[in-house]
């Protein structure tokens, strides 16, 4: 791989040879307002039509249906909205990185619009693999205090154990493997705001809403971004871009 993706035509041309002339373009992009509440197979829809409407040269998977060569990120639930969320998607032919980013951005609507992109290499895990944290905002409704909020989340972090259920099927979590990081309070407009991390594994992950609304044990209205998909690579965090 390049040593930079930030790297010139040519060192991703060479990447692309290596890959019978693949090109890897991974993008993120964000999932806001009306359009969190779409399901990832429709925001998987949304993203290919912007891609073929930008003109982007797309390679074709094999097989008796043939469709566009193209990896999502980790699914969001319905409701969840989304700072950087990924695909990649692979081009039969090069496009300069700002060519092709403009190009989506002039044909997504704008709470899908991409927020950045760049080239790949063949060699990297792919994004539901590597991506194994997820830090998320919920946002808490109702007017409970900070400090309060705090002691209802270090009184059931300290039990060390949760059972959820959703959808009919109950999960049984191990926090200190589900949270690998302190859920943390901050005001925000007026408004408490937990940052909780989630760690995602084959199992399944700990949904922040069930979480928080397990911790505060009284009706609230919640409101939960996922800010930031992550890399641990031994103990070090780093994005895919």
């Amino acid at each position: 791989m390049c040593a930079e993706r930030s790297a010139s035509t040519s060192c991703w041309r060479e990447v692309g040879a290596a890959v019978a002339d693949l090109f890897r373009l991974r993008v993120c992009h964000r999932k806001a307002g009306r359009l969190r509440h779409l399901s990832h197979l429709e925001t998987a829809r949304a993203c290919e039509r912007a891609i073929r409407r930008a003109g982007l040269p797309y390679a074709i998977t094999q097989g008796f249906k043939p469709r566009m060569r193209i990896a999502f990120g980790p699914a969001l639930p319905v409701g969840t909205a989304g700072e950087r969320e990924y695909y990649d998607v692979w081009l039969a032919q090069f496009v300069p990185l700002e060519h092709a980013v403009a190009g989506l951005r002039r044909t997504s609507v704008e709470n899908l619009a991409p927020v950045t992109g760049g080239y790949v290499s063949s060699d990297e895990r792919s994004l539901a693999a590597a991506l194994v944290i997820a830090e998320y905002d919920v946002r808490v409704e109702g007017g409970i205090p900070q400090g309060e909020l705090e002691r209802f989340l270090d009184e059931l972090t300290s039990v060390g154990a949760l059972s959820v259920e959703h959808k009919g099927k109950k999960k049984d979590f191990d926090l200190a493997l589900a949270l690998p990081k302190r859920p943390e309070v901050r005001s925000e407009d007026g408004r408490s705001v937990i940052r909780v991390t989630v760690r995602m594994s084959e199992q399944g992950s700990l949904r922040p809403d069930l979480f928080v609304a397990a911790a505060i044990a009284r009706p609230a209205r919640l409101a939960v971004t996922r800010v930031d998909l992550l890399i641990d690579d031994g103990g070090v965090w780093s994005r895919p871009l």
